[in-house]
């Protein structure tokens, strides 16, 4: 209660001196975004550069925002812990990890980013290709970074939990959708008429007994990405988003893929013998 008053006095003082500030659209933009006036405007403007504008300091560094993504990245990981943690008593480790990654991953963050209007501020030359390089989500980590070093790690809570998961998200819903992964993959592989293979590769025990198993996506016999989970199911979940994640990303895997496909065709070609003609 007392921190909630203490955010609505120091608003209205913001918003007094407002009118005599200079950026008063910019300030105005970000209080819509976040529910609090910035006190440091020049952390939230370096949250908004892309690195594609190539700019620098006055001591000749690059000035973009990927320091503060950095940072953000850091201080977001642990509100969403935090979160999850007072949020859904009792569970275990793995679903709270699992429920921690859902909520942080880039492309939640992007569709985040975009519904609050942060996409509209980035600032770039616009030299990208957006599908890849996630410069929506990295904008919004950015973002938490400038509001750490502005106002607190106690701004950056209020921030996540009443403008994002209060109107952007839906915790209960974002935590426990299931995204079958292994179904894409499969849907993927078969359309390209790629042999697709799991693989176990260990399974272990925590202390207290609980199983881990480590699976591996193999694409016409090339070793892909490993995933682990408490279940092979979930293992093999998470092998085959980071698969699904390095065929997006990497041309030479999926290059690779298709030579070996086309390897595999040659060899499997059988030998026929010339016909008799009598």
């Amino acid at each position: 209660m007392l921190s909630n008053k203490i955010v609505l006095v120091t608003n209205l003082i913001d918003t007094i001196k407002l009118p005599f500030r200079k950026d008063k659209e910019l300030y105005r933009s970000f209080y819509n975004m976040m529910g609090f006036y910035p006190h440091h405007i020049q952390h939230y403007k370096q949250a908004l550069m892309h690195k594609s504008l190539s700019m620098k300091n006055e001591k000749g560094r690059p000035l973009n925002n990927e320091r503060l993504e950095f940072l953000g990245d850091a201080i977001l990981s642990a509100v969403v812990s935090d979160i999850v943690y007072q949020r859904f008593q009792g569970k275990r480790e793995g679903f709270l990890t699992n429920a921690r990654s859902k909520i942080v991953q880039r492309e939640t963050l992007g569709k985040v980013a975009i519904k609050v209007g942060l996409d509209k501020l980035i600032q770039s030359n616009g030299c990208f290709q957006s599908h890849n390089s996630y410069i929506e989500g990295n904008a919004l980590e950015a973002l938490i970074g400038a509001i750490y070093l502005d106002r607190g790690y106690d701004y950056c809570m209020l921030f996540v939990k009443k403008q994002i998961l209060g109107h952007v998200l839906d915790l209960e819903k974002v935590v426990y959708r299931e995204v079958n992964f292994k179904s894409k993959l499969l849907e993927w592989s078969q359309k390209k008429r790629i042999q697709l293979e799991y693989r176990l590769l260990t399974e272990t025990h925590e202390e207290n007994g609980t199983p881990i198993f480590l699976s591996q996506v193999i694409l016409e016999g090339i070793e892909c990405a490993t995933g682990k989970g408490y279940s092979k199911k979930e293992s093999q979940q998470i092998a085959s988003k980071e698969t699904l994640n390095a065929l997006k990303n990497d041309r030479e895997l999926e290059q690779r893929i298709f030579e070996m496909k086309e390897q595999h065709a040659v060899i499997e070609i059988p030998e026929m013998a010339v016909p008799d003609t009598y």
